[in-house]
């Protein structure tokens, strides 16, 4: 394998453990969010940043790996939990590469938004298949109110990482050399 086909596997390998790392913290810290289910989705920053870096191949690989390895760690492997976890994690993975070819439309924010209005309707239709209701659906308008302000945290941070890095080049020079 060249250089740079081993410099890019061993970054991949990188965004897997931090989107992994933050997947499991987040699973592990019980954030007062007054709405059950919610969760800030830090780990969506780290796929979005290898959408932006990789392409959607690349992109999809480390949400699905994130989703796996968090839950074989947190012991929820297969669970309803997974499931959702899972499902949500496709469909936002796919709004935002969808969305990220259109980066003269979309900023990072609204992407990411974007990204946690499809984990939502992802995670309600994995959770309709389960619970053999739509009534579930109900739940989206709830699920929304938490999902639009962290959606709107995790592009900012994006947001900030890209900026930082067009200024120090740390991840450009790492992708480069």
């Amino acid at each position: 394998m060249k250089a740079a086909g081993t410099r890019r596997l061993v970054f991949l390998a990188l965004l897997v453990a931090m989107a992994t790392a933050l997947h499991v913290v987040e699973g592990m810290l019980s954030i007062p969010l007054p709405i059950p289910g919610a969760k800030l989705g830090l780990a969506n920053i780290i796929t979005l940043l290898t959408l932006y870096l990789y392409g959607f191949r690349a992109g999809l690989k480390v949400s699905l790996m994130r989703v796996v390895l968090g839950s074989l760690i947190g012991g929820m492997f297969l669970s309803p939990g997974f499931l959702l976890a899972l499902t949500g994690a496709l469909f936002s993975t796919v709004v935002m590469a969808v969305l990220l070819k259109h980066t003269s439309c979309f900023s990072m924010i609204g992407i990411s938004l974007a990204g946690a209005v499809g984990h939502n309707l992802g995670q309600l239709l994995a959770a309709c298949l389960l619970l053999q209701s739509s009534a579930i659906f109900y739940y989206l308008p709830v699920l929304l109110i938490a999902g639009i302000p962290t959606g709107f945290i995790t592009g900012f941070l994006l947001n900030s990482l890209i900026a930082h890095d067009k200024k120090s080049g740390i991840l450009r020079d790492f992708l480069r050399a």
